[in-house]
């Protein structure tokens, strides 16, 4: 029997624990299991970093959601980056990165899996052409996208991709951190791996770090299973724990989120102190028609350019008092950032710099009036 969303999203993995009844998935805090013999661990479990129920609760009920037969989750979204970039690349490999990707994600590209011999190339990932101009036949491996981008909302047709992708016997991995499963889907869309920092939407309450992948094929998937288990860079349970609660209510956060998104959008197109809202709900998006046969809804997060240049940007981020000045997103707080000082800091001077004059919002579930009140007085 085939179950929907929020359904999956209460009972995927979670079953009550035998022994009590329990309705919610213990936290198994410890480190080792008793085995049964020499070599017969009992269920399996023989050591946390390896497997830990909590955590197999939580990577079942993620696979569920995201439509893959294997769900893994790490320590933070760049550990599980790391570990990706590892199983699937070697040293001379290359990967086609999106030219305005997560600052985190272009250090990880740029810092140290370059120092690994690991080659990448920015394109705009919402042009297809454009991302094809950049493989290195016989070379690219990996494209690499996020759809909506962090920062500037840019929309890639993972359709699209994917079949480039496949041309090219190359993985299509999709970071799918705003559109969160419940907005998108990518491997029904043709994504060989999907990424999140659960830290953002999946958690949704701003209080754990955590990351996952999902693979499209058991086969990858395993092969992902071996190096998150070399490479250890796993979550606690009781990180896991809090994860696999906020995702219960995901769905019901999501459209709450979508609902005060679009408000604000509404508001902010035509502001006289903004000269640009980004914001794929609109239907001047130029990624607009993709996202609205892509996603459910079009998310939480705008990015709009303040009219007055970098120095009003930062003075409308000072001036907000409900949308808390805070790097990070996802969470059931609004929050406001400027990129170009903040998040995406460490890709200035590369093709991933961002604008300037950019302020980025993470819309919360607040009550709307309330934040259009506080953007009303920030704006100046």
């Amino acid at each position: 029997m085939s179950h929907g969303f929020e359904t999956l999203a209460i009972h995927a993995g979670q079953e009550p624990e035998p022994r009590t009844g329990a309705v919610v998935p213990p936290i198994y805090q410890t480190s080792t299991y008793a085995q049964d013999a020499v070599g017969a661990p009992r269920l399996g479990y023989e050591y946390s970093r390896s497997a830990n129920p909590t955590r197999d609760a939580l990577q079942d009920c993620l696979a569920a959601l995201e439509g893959g037969p294997v769900g893994l989750t790490f320590a933070s979204g760049l550990a599980a980056e790391d570990t990706l970039l590892r199983t699937v690349c070697r040293p001379g490999d290359h990967v086609v990165i999106p030219d305005d990707a997560y600052g985190g994600t272009f250090r990880l590209f740029a810092r140290v899996a370059e120092r690994w011999g690991l080659t990448w190339t920015a394109a705009r990932i919402s042009d297809v052409d454009a991302v094809r101009a950049a493989v290195r036949p016989g070379q690219t491996k990996v494209i690499w996208v996020e759809t909506p981008t962090n920062p500037l909302l840019g929309i890639a047709d993972i359709a699209g991709l994917a079949s480039l992708a496949s041309d090219i016997d190359a993985l299509l991995v999709v970071d799918n951190t705003f559109a969160s499963p419940y907005l998108q889907q990518p491997i029904a869309l043709g994504a060989d791996v999907v990424v999140h920092s659960t830290t953002k939407y999946v958690g949704g309450h701003s209080d754990v770090v955590g990351g996952a992948l999902v693979a499209a094929s058991a086969a990858l998937g395993e092969e992902l299973r071996y190096h998150q288990n070399a490479m250890g860079a796993v979550n606690g349970p009781f990180d896991a724990w809090l994860t696999l609660r906020g995702v219960k209510t995901l769905g019901v956060r999501m459209d709450r989120h979508c609902d005060n998104a679009e408000r604000i959008a509404d508001y902010l197109h035509g502001h006289r102190s903004v000269a640009q809202v980004l914001y794929p709900g609109l239907p001047e998006h130029p990624g607009h028609e993709v996202a609205a046969k892509q996603m459910r809804r079009f998310g939480g997060m705008i990015s709009f350019r303040a009219a007055g240049g970098e120095e009003h940007a930062v003075q409308i981020c000072d001036r907000a008092k409900l949308f808390v000045l805070a790097e990070s997103l996802g969470g059931v707080e609004s929050l406001i950032e400027h990129p170009g000082r903040m998040t995406h800091a460490s890709a200035a001077g590369s093709p991933l710099e961002v604008p300037a004059d950019l302020v980025r919002l993470s819309v919360g579930i607040e009550t709307a009036d309330d934040l259009l009140a506080d953007l009303e007085q920030a704006l100046g």
